[in-house]
């Protein structure tokens, strides 16, 4: 039942994520654009549109995944393609919301661990947004980087209170640190042409989160080898140059829910590699 629950929640979110990108960039586009018209593209209380033709989706053409499935995606206003992210973005998230359930190392049937499995399922919805976002415009846009790091800070300073244990908040800081740390001191050398403000930024995000020394190293380790494996074959095959950009948010990212579901087994084993 839970794992059910999970992927109806995560097709719901799926849906809301998609919108929530189009309109946040639609609004960020437009700033000095009508209050009427930038109304339509409210996250709150707009509705959804076809992107090509403007016309109200009803809630036949919103049904997550499903829909786009049977109108064999295409508009049914006009007929023009959708595009194959809405189910991709839908489908990813019920994954990772049942893959998180799946392998969470914590155990649930702690009042405690529940909600921080909750508190993750908000975490990881907000990733999606990210990810989607850096890959389509090549921006980690602060409305949503900054309520994160405001709601892992609330998270950390909760979990250090229930536990009466301060050593949550300092390993949390440090991973800050490392995490952000070293893409700040890039960014500063480089004045911004080696990695973007926002990748600084989603690194103390993202230290915050996996926190401690060891899982901040292994998160920027990670995603630097993702980011290798991607970018080394798309060079071979010069679909990207050296001097191309490639969004590194992702690759952040992915690497955060590795350590998170996974680093303390993969640092135990290292260290046990070498008697630590």
């Amino acid at each position: 039942m839970i794992i059910i629950g999970l992927v109806i929640l995560g097709l719901c979110l799926g849906s809301f994520i998609n919108a929530f990108v189009y309109r946040l960039h639609w609004r960020e586009e437009h700033p000095k654009a009508a209050n009427s018209e930038r109304a339509k593209y409210s996250i709150r209380s707009g509705r959804s549109l076809c992107p090509h033709c403007g016309h109200m989706l009803g809630a036949k053409d919103l049904i997550p995944l499903f829909s786009w499935l049977i109108l064999a995606g295409k508009c049914r206003y006009c007929n023009q393609p959708i595009s194959p992210q809405y189910p991709l973005v839908e489908a990813s998230t019920v994954l990772l919301f049942v893959f998180s359930y799946l392998f969470w190392p914590y155990d649930l049937s702690s009042g405690q661990n529940a909600a921080a499995f909750a508190l993750w399922l908000v975490f990881v919805a907000g990733f999606m947004i990210l990810t989607i976002y850096d890959i389509k415009y090549m921006i980690l846009p602060n409305k949503v980087i900054f309520p994160l790091i405001f709601i892992a800070i609330l998270g950390v300073v909760i979990s250090a209170l229930a536990a009466q244990d301060t050593d949550i908040i300092k390993s949390s800081i440090i991973g800050m640190l490392i995490g952000g740390g070293l893409f700040y001191v890039l960014f500063q050398v480089s004045k911004g042409s080696w990695i973007g403000g926002g990748d600084v930024k989603l690194g103390f995000l993202l230290g915050l989160l996996v926190g401690g020394p060891w899982p901040a190293l292994l998160m920027l380790f990670l995603a630097s080898l993702l980011g290798t494996v991607y970018s080394l074959p798309m060079m071979f095959t010069k679909k990207i140059g050296p001097k191309s950009r490639i969004p590194f948010g992702p690759f952040l990212i992915m690497a955060a829910i590795i350590v998170q579901l996974f680093g303390t087994s993969i640092i135990n084993h290292y260290l046990s590699l070498y008697n630590v």
